[in-house]
């Protein structure tokens, strides 16, 4: 197996409007607000973008197939766990990721504060070390949904390295 056929990147995005009362959850950490976000499950928008990247470039099926919001299991279902899941299926596949990068676009909350305390967050949701995520966060600048502060939009984009596979 060549290096190229063993790295793979993957990308995910996730969107949620906000609602009345909060909490926020971002990449598992939940955040006092007055605003939370609409979703089936915990509605953690970075954590649904950096599952759907991670499982992308480990060649497995999306969030959606894994956790569909048509399933009762799963509403109010922690990210976390779900990251759980998602690491479990990595490793009985041989896979392991190598990097994550992410962007949260939004008005509310700041993310600058928050940062390291969700990166270590994330990284402990796949047991693995901080420093292969990133986070940042944009404002867009008000223009948009995000930037007029309807909610919040997050991307990652995840480096993976697959195992050796029988079609290389």
């Amino acid at each position: 197996m060549t290096l190229s056929d063993a790295i793979a990147v993957g990308l995910g995005a996730d969107t949620h409007r906000f609602k009345p009362g909060g909490p926020i959850v971002l990449g598992g950490v939940e955040i006092e607000s007055d605003l939370g976000l609409v979703a089936h499950s915990d509605g953690d928008v970075l954590l649904h973008a950096i599952l759907d990247a991670v499982l992308s470039a480990a060649d497995q099926p999306d969030l959606g197939t894994l956790f569909p919001d048509t399933d009762e299991v799963n509403r109010g279902r922690s990210s976390v766990d779900m990251a759980k899941e998602v690491a479990r299926r990595l490793n009985v596949a041989g896979a392991r990721i190598l990097s994550i990068d992410s962007v949260l676009i939004c008005t509310h909350p700041r993310i600058a504060p928050l940062r390291q305390e969700i990166r270590e967050s994330v990284a402990a949701s796949f047991d693995i070390p901080v420093r292969k995520i990133n986070v940042k966060g944009k404002t867009n600048e008000g223009m948009g949904p995000m930037g007029r502060g309807e909610g919040i939009e997050a991307r990652a984009v995840a480096l993976v390295e697959r195992a050796a596979s029988e079609d290389a």
